[in-house]
């Protein structure tokens, strides 16, 4: 389930696994970061909890926290609908998403889905700039 490539931290409580990836800062986990992962992990009590910060993959300043990618792990989930499952995510990090978070992908999977697939997904490049820095329309 854990790649050899694997950057930052692993902690493992009860059973569960938390895991962060690439951080933008070197490994070290943010302030920003810390709150997604707590409010997560109080909210849907996941079995697994993946979350990378790919903010240096964009146009902010190093050490940015703005953009990340979450794989949440939850028998919370069973019975709801990709939608359903992702409002949850929301609400957990309402406060994270109206200030600091620009952008966060999340994959919200039950148990028997992580199973088949326990891989984390990875986010295109960004191009950088907005359409106007770009010269499209």
């Amino acid at each position: 389930m854990l790649s050899g490539h694997l950057v930052g931290s692993l902690f493992s409580m009860a059973g569960r696994v938390c895991v962060s990836r690439g951080s933008a800062r070197s490994g070290a986990i943010g302030p920003v970061e810390a709150a997604i992962r707590t409010k997560l992990e109080q909210a849907l009590n996941p079995e697994v909890l993946e979350l990378r910060n790919e903010s240096g993959g964009h146009a902010v300043p190093p050490g940015s926290e703005t953009h990340f990618r979450v794989a949440v792990v939850s028998s919370r989930f069973e019975g709801l609908s990709p939608l359903q499952r992702h409002r949850l995510v929301h609400a957990a990090l309402s406060e994270e998403l109206a200030g600091p978070v620009h952008a966060l992908a999340i994959q919200a999977r039950t148990p028997a889905q992580w199973r088949e697939n326990p891989q984390l997904d990875t986010s295109p490049p960004c191009l950088g700039g907005s359409k106007k820095t770009r010269g499209t329309p």
